[in-house]
């Protein structure tokens, strides 16, 4: 048996032309004309009012009776909100990280937060002759590991703080050092971070091995997830402004954007983040 494509498959035209009407208020992201929104489509005002009064009829365009403009109804929401619930970063993850692993030639993977903290659910491995000590399950420090720093710094939870003052304290009371002085050079390494938008790590946590770690964020602008690559020193580009980091920042907006991220306006972290790729 043969599997065809969407595109090859017959399907009903007058959808497909309909829902071009809907792409326009979508993109436009305001209230509009009749004529604006026929001219935006293509297509003659008349044939575009049928079109509208269908969709007013199911809810998924409104009109305010006032100044008559069309906008995008309670029922476009909710398709979109059904939509964005179904998004998993997990799923949607596996062919960012293998076109990033293709691209930078390292191992990759994706980290969230779980209830231990930054955790590791996704590897993609380089093929390396040198390998990297990362498996699923793995939880890694916030202070010392690119990951744990990309949580420290992008992610919010009253958990990870908790956490992240215990490990302060433990590092405080191993290496005989102030915990004050610890948490302020922790808080300058999370400010670089910030500035440009990708934690990093070189050597701190596993001697040899340096890492990059982008944030993911979904359609509130939450960070949901991290990208992160691992490579040995002298054959993994470390710089802020290098291949591996700009790579990195690139597939971490793609599986951003999957997520909804930047659908709904100016986003928290999106100033920083933006910065950083321009």
């Amino acid at each position: 048996m043969v599997s065809k494509t969407a595109g090859d498959r017959q399907g009903i035209q007058s959808i497909e032309v309909g829902f071009r009407l809907l792409n326009v208020l979508a993109t436009t992201n305001r209230p509009m004309m009749l004529r604006d929104i026929a001219k935006g489509a293509g297509m003659p005002a008349a044939k575009a009012h049928r079109y509208m009064v269908s969709f007013l009829r199911i809810g998924i365009v409104e009109q305010d009776p006032a100044s008559g403009r069309y906008d995008l109804g309670a029922y476009a929401l909710q398709l979109g909100l059904s939509g964005l619930g179904r998004l998993d970063p997990v799923r949607l993850s596996g062919p960012v990280l293998e076109s990033l692993c293709e691209e930078i030639q390292e191992t990759v993977a994706l980290a969230v937060w779980g209830t231990r903290g930054a955790t590791i659910v996704r590897i993609v491995d380089s093929g390396s002759p040198v390998t990297i000590t990362l498996r699923h399950g793995t939880v890694l420090s916030l202070s010392k590991s690119a990951t744990g720093r990309a949580f420290a710094a992008f992610f919010r939870s009253p958990f990870l703080k908790k956490m992240l003052d215990e490990e302060l304290r433990e590092a405080a009371e191993a290496s005989n050092t102030a915990i004050t002085t610890i948490r302020r050079q922790l808080e300058k390494t999370l400010t670089d971070i910030r500035s440009h938008g990708i934690s990093r790590a070189t050597g701190s946590l596993t001697p040899g091995i340096n890492g990059f770690s982008a944030p993911v964020y979904d359609h509130t602008g939450s960070m949901v997830a991290s990208i992160t690559a691992l490579g040995t020193v002298g054959e993994f580009d470390a710089e802020w402004s290098g291949p591996v980091a700009k790579a990195m920042l690139a597939a971490a907006e793609v599986l951003s954007r999957r997520l909804g991220y930047g659908t709904t306006g100016e986003l928290p972290g999106a100033p920083e983040r933006n910065r950083t790729a321009t």
